[in-house]
């Protein structure tokens, strides 16, 4: 039984990874290559993460789960400490990362694009990219700290 928890835990860490690399590796790309405004590029990101929310959780909660019940099965050790303390930090950045970010990126490209004069919209478009830089930031730890969870996962 143990063996079979801890495939799953392998296969949720690597399921998990998988939709991080896809939307940094892929998604990220193809709005970048759109024909689209900054600002509706923006839009268009925050209808596809608000998506990706939905299943992305339901992956990070069964990597959770499947992590604890593996720690329990064949006896928490070093490694699980701190791949749960990393899942942790991935579970704040995930919450920040959609519900700060990304709430705030698609107000300001909504702001941006009603905006009454250029003035007014360049200035909501410099808030913007700033934000996105920092949001970018932030994916980029998030990828680094789901790779190291799958590391743990697979040597665990």
């Amino acid at each position: 039984m143990s063996t079979v928890i801890h495939i799953l835990h392998v296969v949720s860490a690597g399921m998990w990874l998988g939709g991080v690399v896809f939307t940094t590796a892929v998604v990220s790309p193809a709005l970048k290559a759109m024909k689209w405004s900054e600002a509706e590029r923006v839009s268009g990101r925050s209808v596809i993460g608000r998506r990706y929310a939905k299943v992305g959780g339901a992956n990070l909660l069964l990597l959770l789960a499947f992590a604890l019940l593996d720690g329990l099965t064949a006896g928490f050790g070093a490694a699980f400490y701190a791949e749960y303390a990393l899942l942790a930090a991935l579970f704040s950045l995930v919450v920040v990362h959609g519900t700060h970010f990304g709430r705030k990126l698609a107000k300001l490209a909504d702001a941006e694009r009603r905006a009454q004069s250029p003035d007014e919209a360049a200035s909501l478009a410099g808030r913007r990219r700033a934000l996105q830089r920092v949001s970018n930031k932030v994916s980029w730890l998030d990828l680094a700290i789901s790779l190291a969870v799958a590391v743990l996962a697979i040597n665990g």
